[in-house]
């Protein structure tokens, strides 16, 4: 049982080590859970544990994926001759047709063992799950497969074709994520399941960095927003409740306290007249950063009721404002970028961002949006393109706004390197690395004003 104890507390520690949080009473209940459901059954003890382990259905892909490191299928490779690639696609295709998991599962460690490896070392110095879908190619087996469906069911289809194709499509990615787990597995024998867990199993989308992320991250990345916007919007709401209760006015409690002999039994309070904040966005939606600047316009959108007023404006090296655009569509979040670039006016001559430029026309253009009641988010890398960051245009901004913060997605070790202009901006507004939704939360939920 010491063994089953040690994987569990590496399970833990890999799970902490990616904002999974896990106290010692649930990893004591996690210790319980394996020791009565036994090792026999893998698929029960997963259930067991994430039971126990997880606080919601977002984190579960990443449990799956550590839960298989520290609790394989099995070890090593499999046994016999590398098959064939040829051989290999047919029994895949079979295989999805039958909607077969276990044969697949099977299949996925043949594919890794005969296609995936790599090195000059005996055996393999690495396996790669990139390399194995390259030369198997499973996506290319979807017209087969249907086919073989509709043979299986008297040559008719039983249902509509993109139906069809969408469940066949949903296996092929099912296929594929077996092998992702099965190259991790035995990449973790050799390397070490600690540093495989740490570096190779993909996090959560609220710890997904804005700058790397792919396509398919940020459309996860983009399903969060609501969920998240609620969290934010209860916090905010306490806050302001909090700040409604208002502070002692010291002089009108000691006058209030003579009738009772000068001890100050009933404090008075000065209170605050609640009054919602103004806020103002202006976003860099130029290359790598347009994923973290259509992230934060979307969760801002979602918490547009806890504002008096939200506008947002958009650039490149124009800017334009967009809070029209933020309204409509909002089915579908992933079309807000493509949106805003196509009905917005974010470029002039050129097409590289220039801050100064852009800067410089919101404060000439639009300065009265900008007053003593407003908050002023900045979003973008302070990349200049070697033009001139416009300081006095930053200055005058700041001068009109009850507060000004710049996010900025780039690592903070990255500030001042090639044109960044970040350490220039951020010697005149506060800035802040804000490179994940995790952090965004948190910044956003600190610096809104109440």
């Amino acid at each position: 049982m010491t063994a089953v104890a040690d994987r569990i507390t590496g399970l833990v520690g890999a799970l902490r080590a990616h904002g999974v949080r896990i106290g010692t009473g649930e990893t004591v209940d996690a210790a319980r859970a394996a020791e009565a459901l036994g090792l026999a059954d893998r698929a029960l003890l997963r259930e067991g544990l994430a039971a126990t382990l997880l606080h919601g259905p977002g984190q579960r892909a990443l449990f799956d994926s550590v839960f298989d490191l520290y609790f394989p299928r099995g070890v090593g490779g499999p046994e016999g001759a590398a098959p064939d690639r040829e051989g290999l696609r047919d029994r895949l295709a079979e295989a999805l047709a039958a909607d077969d998991r276990a044969l697949l599962a099977r299949l996925a460690a043949e594919a890794v063992d005969g296609l995936g490896g790599y090195g000059s070392s005996p055996g393999s110095d690495g396996w790669s799950a990139y390399q194995t879908l390259e030369r198997l190619r499973p996506q290319t087996l979807l017209a087969r497969v249907r086919a073989d469906v509709r043979g299986r069911d008297g040559g008719g289809a039983t249902f509509a074709d993109r139906l069809l194709d969408d469940e066949i499509r949903r296996r092929i990615e099912e296929f594929r994520l077996m092998v992702g787990a099965e190259a991790r597995r035995r990449v973790a024998e050799r390397r070490g399941r600690d540093e495989i867990a740490r570096r190779a199993v993909r996090p959560t989308a609220d710890r997904v960095d804005f700058l790397s992320a792919g396509r398919d991250q940020l459309a996860e990345l983009r399903r969060t927003v609501e969920p998240l916007a609620r969290k934010l919007a209860t916090r905010l709401t306490a806050r302001r409740r909090r700040a409604a209760r208002g502070t002692v006015d010291l002089r009108r409690t000691l006058r209030s306290s003579l009738s009772t002999g000068g001890v100050p039994m009933r404090p008075v309070l000065r209170r605050r007249r609640p009054v919602r904040p103004e806020l103002v966005l202006l976003c860099d939606v130029s290359g790598s950063v347009s994923g973290f600047s259509d992230f934060t316009m979307l969760l801002v959108r979602a918490l547009h009721d806890q504002f008096a007023k939200v506008r947002v404006f958009a650039f490149v090296n124009r800017l334009d404002e967009v809070t029209g655009l933020l309204g409509h569509g909002r089915a579908d979040p992933d079309g807000l970028g493509a949106r805003i670039r196509a009905e917005a006016t974010l470029t002039g001559w050129h097409g590289s961002s220039d801050y100064g430029m852009a800067l410089g026309e919101f404060a000439e253009r639009y300065g009265g949006a900008v007053g003593p009641r407003t908050t002023v988010f900045v979003l973008g890398d302070a990349r200049t393109n070697m033009s001139d960051p416009n300081l006095p245009a930053v200055r005058d901004i700041a001068r009109r706004a009850r507060h000004v913060y710049w996010l900025n997605p780039e690592p903070r070790d990255r500030w001042g390197t090639g044109d960044s202009a970040a350490p220039a901006y951020a010697g005149v507004v506060e800035m802040h690395e804000c490179r994940t939704a995790r952090q965004l939360g948190a910044l956003i939920s600190r610096l809104l004003p109440v």
